[in-house]
Formats: C-alpha cells, structure tokens, sequence
C-alpha cells in the first residue's frame, strides 16, 4: 500500500509553455508514467528527478530547448559577467604553477566559463595543455563548442569532449552548478522512523508518495530529520561522482561552485520542507511535477557530506569558503579596478556584476565553494582568508 501526499501546487502564475514545448513534456510524462506503472505504482523521487532531466531526447538538459542565459530559464554566475572567469583563473594560475596544467569541466554549460577561462589563463601565460568537457547533453555539447569558437577561436584546439570521468587525470577538475542538479533522494519524518518519498500517479496528474514501513530505505541518518513531518533531501549521486572522482584523480584539486550549507545547517528545524527548487523562465517554484522536461530541478548541497565523500575516496579537504571570500581571496577588486572608475559607461555595468557576485544578499553568501585535493599541500590562494573547514 502507498501512502499519498498532498500534491504540490501547479502555479497559475507561470507561462504557458509553446505547443511544441508542450507536446515534449507529454512524451516525457507518458514515459515516466510508464515507469511509475511497471514499478507497482511508485517511483523513487531520485529516478523521477533523473528522467525528468536526463531522459534521452526528452529530459530537462537533453532536448533542444535553450537553459542558461537571458532567454532561457537561470542565469549562472559565468554568464552573468566575465568577472567570474577571470578571478577564477587566478586560482587556476596558482595550481598551473604546480605541475597542474590540465583543466576538466563536469558540466560546462553554455561553455562560457570554459572560454572566459581559457583566454585568461593565455592572458596570464599559462593556457591548459588540456581543457576536457565532460557534457553529457548533446544539445551543451553544441553550444559550449559555439560559445568557444566564438570567444576563444585560438584555443579551441586544446579543447575535448568526453563523456565519462578519465581513468586517471592530473590537474584541476571544476564542476560550477554541476552538484545541485543531480537527481537526489528526498526523506519524510513520520514519528520516529523515516520514510522515503517517491511518484505515484492521482488522476493523471504526478503527486507525492511515501514508501510503507517496511520497505523505507536505511539510508538517512535519523539525526538529520530533527523534528516530526520533517522533509529533506540526500545528495547520494553527488556523493557518488566525488568517490569516483576521488578514483579518478591521479594527483590535483577538485574546486566545486554551488549553492548549500554545511551539515547543521542544511537539516536546521525550521527548513521543515527542505531545499528542492525549479527553475522556468527565470521563475523559482517549489513543484517539480510542473511540466516535466521543461524546467530545471536542484537541491541545495549538504557540503557536510560532498566533504566526507571526498574523504572516503582519499581526497583532502583543501578549502571551504562562501563564493565571495573565495573571489576576493582570487583577487576579484584588482580585476575590476583594471577598468578606470572615471569610465563610467564600462566600469558601472562590471561594478553592478561584482555586487551581484559579492553581495550577501544575492550570490555571495549561499554560494560556497569547496576544494577537495589529492597530491597538493601548498595553501589555495582562494581560501587564504576566511576559510570554514571547521565548519563542515
């Protein structure tokens, strides 16, 4: 027997997708639907959330539809300014003077990262022998190939592909909004045992469902649920690629950019409905049954537990910072000041990017940024001051 909960509400403030828009996402829940049917009427929420984005053809990052930027549904800190790229090869610079000349990307994106990085490293005199793009979706593939023709035409040689973590590499591997978009397991409270939530079908329409007593997971560590009807998530697959990462890297830093917090205040009390979010057409909502395929789906990160992956797989915690320490730990003010102050009509739009990157009340403070390393004992430049290892 299922246990069903409350369905999410479907806003009626969000746009009405296109009708060919519309008819993808039919596919997609027709095929989930399947799925939910084949499986005794109940779906993990981690295979849900895995088709939902990643179906072939059809998921959220494997169709056609544009993602990132101005037209698409989110904006990422990369296409948000320069700035961002170009403070980052600062850190980069440090490692490449170490022997760590390589670059992997999990996740590139629109490849604007990959470019703004690769022409300031050549501007600093240290270009990547190597920039791997480890991209699953055919459709960023092509994108992030067109953003690098365009903005790094000279360094596009340097550039590959792949579609899996290589068996052994040496360098620095850089995974921006990669993590939170992992499918993740999602876990309810209920008096003192913990239940696993999936999919069910009501009415045609996709709603919540816990799994009876007897077949909820042991996964969950009960400490973290604090309080009756408590609902969070567990990042288990992003846990699972930093233990293959930690395989994976020969000898190098692992720099992961993403929004979280540390273990004790990931599961606080009053974040009672945990931290799922969507993302369509620059509109933040808490249904992920809402037009499957159409919008993105993320999790917050438990960075407690991305540390303590990474300790089990041999990797040492180098650094852990919000992303405005690490930035200006990198050197982001003297980037800026590069651009004379008295040129308003340039220096205004790049200073209005900096708050947003910096200021507590938009980018600086959720986002974190952690480094997991291997083979590296000298201090990273980007957690000189201010760094929260302690914390994790």
């Amino acid at each position: 027997m299922i246990s069903r909960l409350a369905t999410a509400p479907h806003s009626a403030q969000l746009p009405a997708p296109p009708p060919a828009a519309a008819a993808l996402s039919g596919k997609l829940v027709r095929l989930i639907a399947s799925e939910i049917g084949r499986n005794g009427d109940w779906l993990s929420f981690t295979r849900y959330m895995e088709l939902a984005l990643y179906a072939p053809g059809l998921g959220y990052y494997m169709a056609g539809a544009r993602k990132l930027g101005r037209d698409g549904d989110f904006v990422t800190a990369p296409e948000l300014s320069r700035l961002y790229g170009r403070t980052l090869a600062r850190q980069v610079e440090q490692l490449a003077a170490l022997g760590l000349g390589d670059i992997l990307e999990i996740g590139a994106g629109s490849g604007a990262l990959a470019a703004d990085l690769l022409t300031e490293l050549e501007r600093l005199g240290c270009p990547p022998e190597r920039y791997l793009i480890l991209e699953l979706s055919p459709d960023l593939r092509d994108r992030s190939r067109d953003t690098l023709a365009a903005r790094a035409p000279r360094l596009l040689e340097r550039v590959a592909w792949v579609s899996a973590l290589p068996p052994a590499f040496t360098g620095v591997v850089i995974g921006n909004e990669v993590l939170d978009a992992m499918p993740v397991h999602v876990y309810e409270r209920r008096g003192a045992r913990i239940f696993e939530l999936g999919v069910t079908l009501n009415g045609g329409r996709f709603e919540w469902a816990a799994r009876p007593p007897g077949s909820a997971s042991a996964g969950p560590d009960p400490s973290c649920f604090p309080v009756d009807d408590y609902r969070s998530e567990i990042q288990f697959v992003a846990q699972g690629l930093v233990r293959s990462l930690g395989s994976a890297l020969a000898r190098g830093v692992a720099l992961f950019i993403d929004y979280g917090f540390p273990r004790h205040e990931y599961y606080h009390p009053q974040r009672a409905r945990g931290t799922l979010m969507c993302h369509y057409r620059h509109r933040a909502h808490d249904d992920p049954f809402f037009l499957p395929g159409l919008q993105d789906i993320t999790s917050h990160l438990d960075f407690s537990a991305i540390a303590q992956a990474g300790r089990e797989a041999a990797l040492d915690l180098a650094g852990y910072t919000s992303q405005a320490q690490f930035l200006v730990n990198c050197g982001i003010t003297g980037i800026l000041a590069e651009t004379p102050a008295a040129d308003a009509a340039a220096y205004a739009p790049l200073a209005a990017q900096a708050q947003k990157l910096l200021s507590p009340a938009e980018m600086g403070e959720l986002f974190k940024v952690i480094a997991l390393g291997k083979g590296v004992t000298v201090p990273l430049r980007g957690f000189a001051q201010g760094d929260r290892s302690h914390t994790l």
